[in-house]
């Protein structure tokens, strides 16, 4: 299974990491971190809350509008590219 990643920034400064993979997987079958959160906010009661809700895989002009602007050469890249060994 061959993999490609990249750093960026993206608007407003925020460092986001994009990958890809070459493979079968089901999105049906993610499995997400937790991250701990003070909620209701100033209440004192920390609770845990998944860090990704769903997956879904998209055909590269849908993903090419649905991505963060400052990824779609990544994407585009990725189309160029020949298949990852």
């Amino acid at each position: 299974m061959g993999k490609e990643g990249r750093r960026g920034l993206v608007e407003g400064g925020k460092l986001v990491q994009a990958w890809a993979v070459e493979g079968d997987c089901d999105p049906a079958q993610l499995r997400s971190n937790l991250f701990s959160l003070e909620w209701p906010p100033k209440s004192g009661k920390r609770q845990q809350f998944p860090e990704v809700d769903r997956a879904e895989w998209f055909s590269v002009p849908v993903a090419l509008r649905k991505i963060n602007p400052a990824q779609r050469g990544f994407v585009s890249e990725l189309t160029t590219k020949a298949p990852m060994a």
